[in-house]
């Protein structure tokens, strides 16, 4: 028969010869006298023996699935765990109390997976969660509690790995299986677990990391279903990061799995204005000139080609600028240095009592890159020239001090654009219209 096509009731029916473990020193005297005690029992009997001495009974299958490597009595452990579990999912605690946190790596790394494969593949009706991810008053607390659990030990492993290789893709393998859970992406995200997952966003090479890299995104993906999640993602790194992926990427699942994350996050906030900003638009270009085999990742390249040139459509050159200033991401774009579009658009900078300009003031204390600084200067100048009380407002607003800081900046292209502003503060449009770069 198959080996995929066997039922836990088929692998149960197995004799193992659990005595002569015992003689080659597999298991212990005391790990013989659990299995006689629990094997082939009638159901209530093994759960009268977990509810007894569960933590024994785990350390025991969990020693087996260590020290045995006969895939017949492997097979035959998992499914008596996974019998265990499906009859009563709160026995998940078991393997967190004892083993999760202090086993060796093997032993916390098949606890880690046992549970999230188990949990995930639940039937919801087990164990009280809704779609929402409440719990019921009845039998959901004690499930969650594990979950919640499990998040934090994931989340631990994120930051601090308790194996130097497989901590962190252990972590995000079980995370791709539980984000599906509602309760899991809340208490992920009240872990603040999602900044954890942006450093692991970045061009793959090797078969190793393109695995890690896809379920990272696999996870931001089922994230991108989750609002909480979407506000982190829109202030985080994940969306450039996400571009440099896919623009690099030649594995059909990752393309997918990114595209599809673009696909939810489109309509959401400003990531639309971002994507355009990014180049997105020339990307999916790019894509779909490829020969790619996966219908869905071609139906979602032409929706987010349609969402894209929706965008660029609605959005103002203000609105484009706007985000980019929100955002932090000053560069030399072209609407900069257009005399058109301070003319046309000085007025706007009056909205939300000067938010833009505030933030641009804001850059100029704290943004540590010089192409950044250089174009929040140049900006205030223009501001200053265009805007009828430009000078009144901007020295309102104690922007002076921070300009005159920048002057002594190690960067030529800061202190250039640094003195343009000042020269404008001091002098008037009329009069230093002429020191214009």
């Amino acid at each position: 028969m198959d080996r995929a096509e066997l039922s836990t009731e088929q692998v149960l029916k197995r004799d193992i010869p659990w005595e002569t473990y015992m003689t080659t020193k597999l298991i212990s005297g005391t790990g013989l006298q659990l299995l006689r005690r629990y094997d082939n029992r009638a159901e209530s009997v093994r759960a009268q023996l977990l509810d007894d001495d569960g933590p024994a009974y785990v350390q025991v299958f969990v020693n087996i699935l260590r020290d045995i490597f006969k895939e017949e009595t492997v097979e035959y452990v998992l499914a008596l765990i996974d019998e265990m579990l499906t009859a009563n999912p709160k026995r998940a605690r078991l393997f967190h109390d004892k083993l999760l946190w202090k086993g060796n790596w093997f032993i916390q790394e098949k606890s880690c997976k046992i549970l999230a494969l188990i949990v995930s593949a639940r039937p919801k009706t087990q164990d009280g969660v809704v779609a929402n991810g409440e719990n019921s008053k009845k039998k959901g607390t004690t499930i969650n509690d594990v979950l919640k659990e499990l998040v934090e030990w994931l989340c631990t492993q994120l930051k601090k790995p308790s194996h130097p290789t497989c901590g962190i893709p252990t972590a995000i393998n079980c995370l791709a299986s539980l984000l599906k859970e509602p309760v899991v992406r809340s208490s992920f995200v009240q872990a603040d677990g999602v900044k954890l997952l942006i450093p692991l966003i970045t061009p793959a090479s090797t078969q190793q990391s393109i695995q890690l890299l896809y379920e990272t995104c696999l996870c931001v993906w089922l994230l991108s279903y989750y609002e909480p999640a979407i506000e982190y993602l829109a202030t985080s790194r994940a969306l450039p990061r996400l571009v440099d992926v896919v623009r690099s990427s030649t594995k059909e699942k990752v393309v997918r799995v990114v595209v599809l994350t673009f696909r939810n996050l489109l309509s959401k906030g400003t990531f639309g204005a971002q994507m355009v900003d990014l180049g997105l638009p020339q990307i999916v270009q790019s894509l779909k000139a490829q020969a790619w085999s996966d219908e869905d990742l071609l139906e979602a390249l032409n929706h987010l080609e349609d969402g894209l040139k929706d965008n660029i459509k609605k959005l103002s050159s203000f609105d484009k600028y706007k985000q980019e200033v929100l955002l932090g991401h000053l560069d030399w774009s072209p609407m900069h240095k257009d005399p058109l579009f301070w003319r046309d658009n000085v007025s706007c900078f009056e909205e939300n009592d000067f938010q833009v300009l505030r933030v641009l003031i804001t850059i100029m204390e704290t943004s540590s890159d010089p192409r950044a600084l250089a174009v929040a200067c140049f900006d205030l100048s223009q501001f200053i020239q265009h805007h009828p009380a430009g000078r009144v407002i901007v020295n309102d607003l104690k922007a002076k001090e921070r300009v005159m800081k920048l002057m002594n900046h190690d960067s030529a292209e800061v202190t250039k654009n640094a003195l343009l502003c000042i020269q404008r503060l001091f002098l008037g449009a009329k009069y230093a219209s002429f020191l214009q770069a």
